[in-house]
């Protein structure tokens, strides 16, 4: 396969940093698309701003006791070759099979994938060393922290790859859009639709709020029917205050 390894244009990133995760499944989900929220990947600390970039896959398997040493940490199939082949402002989302008692980077992966410009590290299993981890200034989506490192219950096997994250086929190139409720995939080839009716969305929500805060009952409000709808759409133009 040959991922899309081209930044995000500015717009794009600036445009999605506005939208919610929340708002994104819904949109998501009118396409089609049930499964793209990733199970565990939670912010390790509160407050992150929302991370939007390119996914950066690596993948994990079970680990197997002659594979998974520390001396396979110097192997060129290493996530130490991986991080020095991130591009700047992509996101590394990393299929950890969902393992919580092994953490797969710790605090100098962390650091080094800070320097190189990684926006974020989104993962279905944990990290290590956790207060280090926390001071890289990385952000992190993960399970939470364990002590142990990867090869105590993984085998790294490779990058830029299909992977399964939390329970979604993420794809190199595929967009990735995290905040305090999760991680969300917005498919490369969604990405122009699914930006502009997450536009909508958010702005029709914006009016929704403005009417409950003013006593509005919910049914026909939410979602509009035909005459809330034209009121909305007064609104949106300017004819409504």
């Amino acid at each position: 396969m040959n991922p899309d390894p081209t930044p995000l244009d500015p717009a794009v990133v600036a445009a999605l940093e506005r939208v919610s995760t929340a708002t994104l499944t819904t949109v998501l989900l009118k396409k089609g698309l049930r499964n793209v929220w990733m199970r565990g990947a939670r912010p390790l600390r509160a407050g992150l701003p929302r991370a939007v970039g390119r996914a950066f896959t690596l993948r994990f398997v079970p680990a197997r006791e002659d594979l998974a040493t520390p001396e396979s940490w110097s192997s060129p199939v290493s996530t130490r070759a991986a991080i020095e082949a991130m591009p700047p402002t992509c996101i590394a989302v990393v299929d950890a099979n969902g393992v919580t008692d092994a953490g797969i980077f710790g605090d100098i992966l962390c650091a080094r994938m800070a320097k190189r410009g990684v926006r974020a590290l989104v993962t279905d299993g944990a990290v290590r060393d956790l207060a280090g981890v926390l001071g890289t200034g990385l952000a992190v989506w993960c399970r939470g922290a364990a002590a142990p490192p990867s090869v105590a219950g993984l085998t790294f096997v490779g990058w830029q790859q299909p992977i399964g994250c939390g329970g979604v086929a993420v794809f190199p190139g595929d967009v990735v859009v995290a905040d305090d409720d999760g991680a969300v995939l917005v498919p490369a080839a969604q990405l122009e639709a699914t930006i502009a009716a997450a536009i909508e969305q958010e702005r029709l929500e914006e009016w929704i709020m403005r009417e409950v805060g003013q006593g509005a009952a919910l049914p026909g409000l939410y979602p509009p029917d035909a005459e809330n709808r034209a009121r909305y759409e007064r609104w949106s133009r300017g004819e409504e205050r």
